[in-house]
């Protein structure tokens, strides 16, 4: 049994791209199946702007 990446045949390189292929596509079809805007609309909201506000902040004392 080979221990390293480094010193393993060819074999073992291609188990590993292919368990790395199958678990991309298993986790894009996963995300796929998952979304839950089916009809592929999307909508916009609309948020209006209420009126300006200041705000400060100022702990610091004038010296004159």
């Amino acid at each position: 049994m080979n221990h390293s990446i480094h010193s393993a045949d060819r074999a073992t390189h291609l188990k590993i791209v292919i368990v790395a292929l199958v678990a991309g596509i298993a986790v894009a079809g996963f995300g796929i199946s998952v979304r839950t805007n089916t009809d592929m609309t999307q909508t916009a909201h609309m948020v209006k702007a209420g009126k300006p506000v200041v705000v400060t902040s100022s702990d610091t004392s004038t010296i004159r």
